[in-house]
């Protein structure tokens, strides 16, 4: 999709905030500083419209972004920040798990894991819960532009066997750097949002 229209219409805590279009939704999940505001900002064709931070734990609020009036990412907060206190986290875990278990306009969920490093824990457990839900997912691992070329498919490989990725669940490479992957991200988005790609 070529995105020339976008807009952040609201931070939300609460279901009561949630928007009543009725649009499509895919929303965002990674580890804070994975590089989601990064991977928003190429798909709609921005530098900063998703803020980006050197400070993880930023996004406290679940950010949805009207993308050419038919649809909305949600950028969920990170999770995995060690820095924020208990009940933060707490606070945090149940606006998530309300969103993504409640949400009927909720197409599917984008999962980024740091494609340097093996998944952490949180990032199993997420994929965990996603796959509990019965959610549609896609796992994008970022950052692959700061390894060499030739050891791709052994990270993507490690990534697979340590989420215990289902079949039906796609994993794909990105880098905000080069903007590799944009399109077969968009052509996933698409398809679970409308069934298929836009003109």
């Amino acid at each position: 999709m070529e995105v020339h229209d976008v807009e952040l219409v609201m931070s939300a805590v609460d279901p009561k905030q949630y928007p009543t279009t009725g649009d499509p939704e895919i929303a965002l999940v990674g580890r804070s500083n994975v590089g989601k505001s990064s991977l928003t900002n190429v798909l709609i064709n921005r530098n900063s419209y998703a803020h980006t931070s050197s400070q993880p734990g930023k996004t406290q609020t679940l950010n949805f972004y009207h993308v050419e009036s038919q649809m909305y990412f949600v950028d969920v907060p990170g999770y995995g920040y060690a820095k924020a206190s208990r009940t933060d986290r707490e606070k945090w875990g149940q606006m998530i798990e309300t969103y993504l278990t409640q949400r009927e306009q909720l197409r599917g969920v984008v999962s980024l894991v740091d494609g340097r490093h093996e998944p952490t824990k949180d990032d199993q457990q997420m994929y965990t819960w996603l796959a509990y839900y019965d959610i549609p997912t896609l796992v994008v691992a970022t950052k692959l532009d700061k390894i060499s070329r030739g050891k791709w498919n052994k990270q993507l490989s490690m990534i697979k066997k340590t989420l215990q990725l289902k079949p039906e669940d796609a994993l794909l490479p990105f880098s905000a750097q080069t903007k590799m992957g944009k399109d077969a991200v968009w052509d996933w988005i698409e398809t679970q949002a409308f069934g298929g790609k836009l003109g």
